[in-house]
Formats: C-alpha cells, structure tokens, sequence
C-alpha cells in the first residue's frame, strides 16, 4: 500500500498528459523491463534510454537560423571521447580545402565559411550534421587529386596478385572476366554503375521512413567515415588494380597515368556515349584498389537493412554477391580487395549496433508509430538490470555485487548534439516517473497518517 501511495502522490506532481500514459491502462502495455516494482530498487543509477525528443513529436523540425542557439547548446552538451570525430572532420574538410587549386585564399575562406554555417544554423544543422561525414568524404576524394607525387608512398604493383594467390590459389578477376558478352557486361553493369550511385539515396529514403527514428544518422554516419576510411588507406597503400595488370603486366607504376574504366568501356561502346571513359580515366585515385568501395558501400548497406528489415535478408545477399561479381568481371578489383572492404564494413557496423543504433521495434511499421526508442545491442534473455544497462562490479555491501551506470549512461551522452531534431525519438513512457521516483526514493517521505518511511 505504501509503495502504490507513492507513485499515486508522484504522479499527482506530472503534467496533465503524462497523467494519463501512466495510468493502469497505459502502463500495462509498457515492456516488461520498465515495470515499477524493480525500478524503484535502483533509484540511484540511470537506464540506457534517450533523452526526451523535442515538443511536437519525433518528426519535429528546427526553423531557426541563429548561430547562437548552436553555441548555447554546444555550451551545455555533455562531452564524451567519441565527440573527437567532429575535430576530425573539421580537419579533414579544412585540409581537403586547402589543397585545391588554383590557390585562392579568400575564396576559399569564404567557402570555408559557408561551409561551417551549414552546420551550425539548426535549420541546416538538422540534415548536414548527421550527413556531414559524407560531404567530407565526397571532398577528400575530390581534392586528394591535389597532393604532391613526391610526397605519396610507392604503388604496389605485386603485392595485391600476390595475395590473390596466396588465399584463394587463383585470380579471380581474369577468371570472370576471361569471357565477355553484351548480356553479362549489361548485367555486371546495373549494380556496379548504376546500383553503386543511388542506392544509398534509396536505402535513405526507405530507413527514414520505415525504420526506427535515429537510424538514418547512424547509417549516414557509417557510411561517412567507411569512405573516408577507405580513400584514407588507398592513398597510404596505393595499389594497381587487375586491369592495370592486363594493360601493363608487372611494370612499375607511376603518379600521373591515366586510369582506365576496363570493362566499363565497353558500356560506352554499347550505348555509344561517354559515361565512364572520361571519369575513370582521369580519377583522382586511380591506383585505389584496395580496398573495394563498392564491396564495402555494398556490405554495409546490406547490414543496416537486413538489421532493419530481416525479411529482406536474402535480398542483401543477393545483391552483395551480385556486385562482387560485378567488380572482378569488369576488371576492377581483386577479389582480396573485396575482403578487405567486408571486413572494414562490418566492424564499422558492429561498433554502431553495439553502441548507438536504435533497435526496431515489433509491429512497428513507420518511424511516426514509436513512442519511445532502445538504444543498442540487446541481450538475448538478460535479467532486469542488465538489460536496462546496470553491470555488476566488484566491492559490493554484503558481498553483493553493485551497480553501475557508466555503460548506460554512453548512449545519452552521444544524443543531444549529434542527431537532428526530424530523427530524435522521444523517450520511453516510464522516463518522467524514473526521474521523479529516484529522487523521492532517496529521501524519507510522509503517507498520509504521518509516518516517516525510511
């Protein structure tokens, strides 16, 4: 009786409309790790949930154009290790920049920025800053055309077929490709040429709609540094591709030649225009070969929308499988590099699923329907505290283990800032009356006959 007491005299204290979600009715619906007779046990520590979304719902979006609401929120952000990426991507646009020529100091200033408004205006900030590893992506690869030879490493020209040999005892890529037909060239072309370019804008566009909010700047988020990750070691691993072997055997190579769009020519060839020679023939990392972009853009893709939707599962297959093909056939990667660019994908998404990528919900169909989202990787049947982020550790009173929060409390620290108001989930129906509980549970309280309860 005193325990119902209490949460009847906190609920007294919300506002009219949480009244109401937390009534019986409601909060028998609520998932059975939010029930209120465990909750007040742990009043000191704090469940991995996100903060509250903004007034309006989760779709919600900023209209502001004041800088100086971005400062204020960045005044009161909580800081946390991972925030070290933003410096990161300040440094990279601001190199990419500076190496472009023709050398133009107050142009480029000016782009600078207008570049760096973008993100700070919530206007804007809300669709380029979860995108913004992207856009630094696309001008790193860009401007990387602008470094200077003689501070470039050597280009490996064995190490790749060698490799090749060494794993799989043949090369695949002169394998598929040692016969060509106008069939298989249109057919290695649609997930290479085309597939490779806009599907990430479809994968988008169907993760913001349908998936759980929060997700789309995750998968933004990954596939940024992906590309960013993976120009990063072409330029410090620069390597010749299977067509560069065919052309030239064994030669050494050198800055400054020509690329070439090896099978893809032959699309040129076949629709008589000039989709692929001339951008392939003067690309800013022709010697880029590992690892595999498009194997990687691919891989992750795949992940986020089988974790999203399982039922599409075979369908991801079918395409990674068919874009690998597609790579060897049209003479553009080695098989090892289309490991190499699984590898780096997956880990890249397993980090993220680990740490901040929501988890879709059951009968849940659009991203309008959730009311609140669980953040993380989810423990296949784990006790109450664990699985709202309580680990135990050791000096415990008694002999038991304590509780504590740090793992927890990762997930809200990383939200404020870094998603946009148009992908923020508001928090579960249970997060006001934790919030009141934990610190009403921390001091005696008076029933109503007067009695202290300690």
């Amino acid at each position: 009786m005193q325990q119902t007491q209490t949460v009847t005299e906190t609920g007294n204290r919300l506002l009219p409309e949480w009244r109401e979600r937390l009534s019986p009715s409601k909060l028998s619906a609520i998932p059975g790790r939010y029930k209120l007779r465990r909750l007040y046990t742990r009043s000191h520590s704090k469940p991995p949930m996100r903060e509250p979304g903004p007034p309006g719902g989760i779709a919600a979006l900023q209209r502001s154009f004041s800088v100086f609401e971005s400062f204020r929120q960045l005044r009161e952000r909580r800081w946390s290790v991972f925030d070290i990426q933003y410096p990161v991507l300040a440094a990279f646009t601001l190199a990419s920049i500076w190496i472009v020529e023709p050398a133009a100091p107050f142009i480029k200033t000016l782009a600078a920025l207008g570049y760096f408004s973008l993100l700070l205006m919530p206007v804007t900030r809300q669709f380029f800053l979860p995108s913004w590893p992207i856009w630094t992506y696309l001008l790193y690869f860009f401007s990387s055309r602008f470094i200077p030879f003689d501070i470039r490493p050597e280009i490996f020209v064995q190490v790749l077929p060698a490799l090749e040999d060494i794993l799989y005892g043949t090369n695949f890529s002169n394998v598929f490709s040692s016969w060509t037909h106008a069939v298989l060239d249109i057919l290695a072309w649609f997930p290479y040429g085309l597939g490779h370019f806009g599907l990430p804008a479809i994968c988008s566009a169907i993760i913001f709609v349908f998936a759980a909010p929060g997700t789309l700047p995750m998968f933004a988020k990954s596939f940024g540094w992906l590309s960013i990750l993976g120009v990063t070691i072409q330029l410090l691993f620069p390597c010749t591709p299977p067509w560069y072997e065919r052309l030239h055997g064994l030669e050494p190579a050198q800055y400054g030649m020509q690329g070439s769009p090896a099978g893809l020519a032959r699309i040129d060839a076949l629709f008589g225009v000039d989709m692929y020679t001339t951008s392939f023939t003067t690309a800013p990392v022709p010697f880029g070969a590992f690892p595999s972009l498009h194997a990687a853009d691919a891989i992750l893709e795949a992940l986020f929308i089988s974790f999203c939707f399982p039922r599409l599962r075979a369908l991801c297959v079918f395409y990674v499988v068919w874009i690998c093909w597609a790579t060897m056939y049209l003479n553009h990667h080695y098989a090892v590099d289309l490991l190499g660019g699984g590898l780096i994908a997956y880990a890249i998404f397993v980090v993220v699923r680990r740490f901040w990528l929501p988890r879709p919900q059951p009968g849940k169909k659009y991203r309008w329907e959730y009311e609140y989202i669980e953040v993380g990787a989810m423990r296949k049947n784990p006790a109450l505290d664990e699985e709202l982020g309580y680990r135990p550790v050791e000096g415990g009173e008694g002999g038991q283990p304590k509780h504590s929060a740090e793992w927890a409390e990762e997930f809200t620290v990383l939200d404020s800032f870094m998603h946009s108001a148009s992908s923020s989930g508001s928090a579960s129906p249970t997060a006001s009356l934790l919030s009141s509980s934990s610190s009403s549970s921390s001091s005696p309280r008076s029933d109503r006959s007067g009695r202290r309860n300690d």
